[in-house]
């Protein structure tokens, strides 16, 4: 249980102090990381059938669609201008590919999305590290990225 309350304690400080960039790139690893997960169980699931299974893929797909939502929700399209209105596009369409994808168990559109995930995700490193902000101190608010 202490464990827990340390891992819980430490994710919180991270986020808190973390700058704007490294938000995003947290963000993104997660919506990876769920989609990694719904892949490898439905990949499972086809091989073995197991209807118990849909229920958590749909979960994994449906986080990484609440992720994209956040992500959709903190554009700046006063300084972000023709690129914040690109990638509000980008999210829609992953969101929109992700609701299919999941309704009709589809990996390899689901592989698609978090393949391009993955590349964006690599950019906002590189924009990250090449441009790093003062870490802020924030309240933790909004979407759970961890579970």
């Amino acid at each position: 249980m202490a464990y827990k309350n340390a891992l819980s304690t430490y994710k919180e400080t991270k986020i808190k102090t973390a700058s704007q960039g490294q938000l995003v790139i947290m963000l993104y690893d997660e919506a990876v990381k769920k989609l990694n997960l719904a892949l490898e169980m439905l990949e499972l699931n086809n091989q073995k059938k197991e209807p118990g299974k849909i229920e958590q893929i749909s979960k994994a797909v449906m986080k990484t669609e609440e992720i994209i939502t956040e992500l959709m929700v903190s554009l700046d399209f006063d300084q972000g201008g023709e690129i914040a209105k690109n990638l509000f596009s980008l999210y829609s369409w992953f969101n929109k590919e992700l609701l299919e994808a999941n309704i009709a168990q589809d990996l390899d559109r689901i592989r698609v999305v978090r393949d391009m995930i993955s590349d964006l995700r690599s950019t906002w490193n590189e924009i990250a590290t090449k441009y790093t902000d003062e870490p802020v101190s924030r309240e933790v608010v909004g979407l759970n990225i961890a579970g």
